[in-house]
């Protein structure tokens, strides 16, 4: 018998950072993301043998352990450890036995949210085989508790919601791990147009988050005015880009995006770089009218829109800068589980 999960990453596509606790519990934080063709799985094969077997083939890891209670949080394979835990913990009681499979479709620090919707997924794959009772809120928030506060990673709380729901949805947090998805319901043509103006671009590096985060974090703790401004501004540019969306008003979108570039670089000082900030300008002089890094930022995938047919001049200029475009789809399904023999 096997068991799977898969579960989207995200483009987020507004408001990023505002979900970022203590920002979010001083002053609510406000998210526009969207769901895309590429994801993370899950495989779980139970087993007879007392032994627990955690196998990561994107990461070429794989660890054998005794079946146990609780795994030891040591630095291989810990967030597949602390799902693992947290399940005996609250739901089976007892140690299991089995084999877990994980892949996921882009790398880590990629900024696609690959870390939450991995747990995710797994988690997923854990409440299939054990028949645990849990809806979607429920599933998302233990999500976010095992990444941030078993295993205290540094992040956000939008990517697992993002996760479990899929498609487009504008997402609000309140103290108090508070949070409310407002699923939008985009026209099919208006969502086809999107995907087809904004251009996907792996850098070809990819950046540790957490020190991104935290430095965010400290400037909110510090009382920085400059970057507690710039953190309102960007959970106001999520509101903006809703609108602008239902109203299928798609040549404001760059626009948006492009200030809200300018308002994340505020945030932190290490959120761009010198190479970031001269692709950047090409990409706009190409034809694009905005753009903005996927995730905390440092690197890994950023995203352009371009609107009539200059895409295909912004490409041409990316595929010669080095790295990757990656073609993709927006998709409405969140995680997904299922048995099979």
């Amino acid at each position: 018998m096997f068991i799977r999960s898969k579960a989207p990453l995200r483009l987020g596509l507004a408001g990023g950072g505002s979900d970022v606790s203590p920002f979010s519990d001083l002053f609510g934080g406000a998210i526009l993301n969207a769901t895309i063709n590429m994801y993370a799985y899950a495989t779980i094969e139970p087993r007879s043998d007392g032994k627990i077997v955690l196998n990561a083939v994107d990461k070429e890891e794989c660890y054998t352990f005794e079946s146990t209670v609780r795994l030891a949080i040591d630095g291989k394979l810990d967030l597949l450890k602390g799902i693992y835990n947290r399940v005996v913990k609250d739901f089976a009681k007892h140690s299991l036995s089995f084999t877990l499979t994980t892949y996921v479709d882009a790398p880590p620090g990629s900024g696609l949210g690959t870390s939450s919707t991995l747990v995710t997924a797994v988690l997923g794959a854990f409440a299939e085989w054990l028949n645990l009772p849990m809806g979607e809120y429920d599933l998302a928030h233990l999500a976010y508790e095992i990444e941030r506060v078993d295993l205290d990673m540094a992040g956000g709380k939008q990517d697992q919601y993002a996760a479990t729901f899929g498609g487009v949805n504008f997402m609000e947090f309140y103290k108090d791990d508070k949070v409310i998805v407002n699923p939008l319901r985009i026209k099919p043509q208006i969502l086809n147009e999107l995907a087809y103006n904004l251009v996907l671009y792996y850098t070809g590096t990819s950046r540790v988050s957490a020190q991104i985060i935290e430095a965010q974090r400290q400037n909110v703790k510090s009382k920085n005015e400059q970057s507690i401004e710039a953190m309102h501004n960007i959970k106001q540019q999520a509101t903006t880009m809703k609108e602008a969306l239902l109203k299928g008003e798609l040549h404001k979108i760059g626009e948006i995006m492009d200030y809200g570039w300018q308002q994340k670089k505020k945030m932190a000082s290490n959120i761009t770089n010198p190479v970031i900030d001269e692709l950047y300008t090409k990409v706009l002089a190409a034809g694009a009218s905005g753009g903005k890094i996927s995730g905390a930022g440092g690197g890994g995938f950023m995203f352009f829109y371009c609107p009539g047919n200059s895409r295909h001049e912004v490409i041409r200029m990316l595929e010669k800068n080095g790295g990757q475009v990656k073609r993709y789809e927006f998709v409405t399904t969140g995680l997904q589980t299922w048995t099979t023999s």
